[in-house]
């Protein structure tokens, strides 16, 4: 065998021993314009086949392989098209899913997978604003005497809270139901109608808005393709309403929401609220509530109606114009809040629990400093309930 030929095997064993990650073909021919004689193009296919078997016979001692040829296809990422942002108008948040069909639950992309819990410590609470009060239609929008309004301080958990920072949840359609083998659901809506919400599933909301600022109108409300959409003006005319379904202690809530890339004065809100407007401590779980801070989810448990030690509460950092599912589950023995299926709140002290059967609001809540309003959208795929 020729001294280059030898060398060429050599040299290209050395090569994939030092770049294991490289793709393309081991070898490649040369174009010519004079084509050589037989006797010449023998000699060299000859050579070039002793070349070969060695070279490859020493990638078998090295343990490389011969690469695959140039354009191997690599992993595609995940498709954005399954979490576009909010549209402008209801009608095309058609282009992300089908409408539902009679009670059949939605699909929804991307897998169930069981998500471990984060491990986060307990940590104390930290100031915040208390959430807005929903509003029961038939007392003409006041917010009932039980609302924590106004109220800024707070004091350290008595119980583990898991208040951590960034917790990125994956948005990939994972459900805590799903996650948690939550079982059947017991009640909710698909939102399969077209038109104002069901009237026999909500109570919307008809008066002045949180802290009397604005005004919460049926109007804001439309149901289309699927999707339940309530829009906040730049005079602050927005909307909430209340579920007549699922009034019951303990269970277990979860809903699928996004915004808009909204104005930081409009707040989406996912609350559990008293049933019948009372309970002794002012309970209040709001499982999903924006606010100024756009990039960011806020879960609040409100167990005191007034004072320095009346909440306790965690925040995730999340792309809140893609779909999340949000999720409580509610027991005697504590309070649990999820994102995508991974728990991001817990508290566990039996004196922070309602003692009242409660129910699930939708609300989009305006909350004015003097400076333009820009309009903004909350959009909700379903509401479910579990036992």
């Amino acid at each position: 065998m020729k001294l280059p030929a030898l060398a060429a095997a050599l040299a290209a064993t050395v090569v994939c021993a030092s770049h294991q990650a490289r793709r393309g073909p081991l070898f490649t021919k040369s174009p010519s314009k004079d084509a050589p004689s037989k006797e010449a193009q023998f000699k060299t296919t000859h050579f070039n086949k002793i070349a070969i078997a060695l070279t490859m016979g020493a990638l078998s001692l090295t343990g490389c392989g011969a690469a695959p040829t140039a354009g191997a296809a690599a992993l595609s990422p995940a498709s954005e098209a399954s979490h576009p942002a909010v549209a402008s108008t209801p009608s095309a948040a058609a282009a992300t899913k089908a409408p539902a069909t009679g009670s059949a639950l939605k699909p929804v992309g991307g897998s169930a997978t069981t998500a471990a819990d984060p491990g986060i410590v307990a940590a104390p609470a930290v100031p915040a604003t208390p959430a807005a009060a929903p509003v029961d239609p038939a007392a003409g929008g006041a917010a009932p005497a039980a609302a924590a309004a106004g109220s800024t301080s707070v004091a350290p958990a008595a119980a583990p809270v898991s208040a951590q920072a960034a917790v990125a949840a994956t948005g990939d359609g994972s459900q805590a139901a799903t996650a948690r083998g939550w079982g059947a659901v017991v009640a909710g809506d698909e939102f399969s109608n077209t038109g104002a919400p069901d009237s026999t599933k909500w109570s919307v909301f008809n008066g002045t808005g949180h802290a009397g600022k604005g005004l919460r109108s049926p109007q804001a409300w439309s149901v289309a393709n699927g999707v339940a959409t309530v829009s906040g003006n730049s005079a602050g005319t927005t909307g909430g309403m209340s579920a007549k379904f699922a009034q019951q202690k303990y269970g277990k809530w979860e809903t699928r929401m996004r915004t808009n890339a909204r104005d930081p004065k409009y707040h989406p809100v996912l609350i559990l609220w008293p049933n019948n407007n009372t309970s002794p401590n002012c309970a209040e779980i709001d499982y999903a509530e924006g606010s100024t801070n756009t990039a960011q989810i806020k879960f609040f448990l409100h167990y005191a109606c007034s004072g320095s030690n009346f909440q306790t509460t965690a925040a995730t950092t999340i792309d809140t114009t893609q779909w999340h599912n949000y999720a409580v589950e509610w027991t005697p023995g504590g309070i649990t809040g999820y994102i995508d299926g991974v728990k991001t709140f817990s508290d566990t002290n039996p004196a922070h629990l309602p003692s009242v059967g409660m129910h699930q609001t939708l609300q989009l809540d305006w909350f004015p400093d003097g400076s333009a309003t820009k309009p903004s959208q909350m959009q909700v795929d379903w509401v479910r309930v579990y036992k």
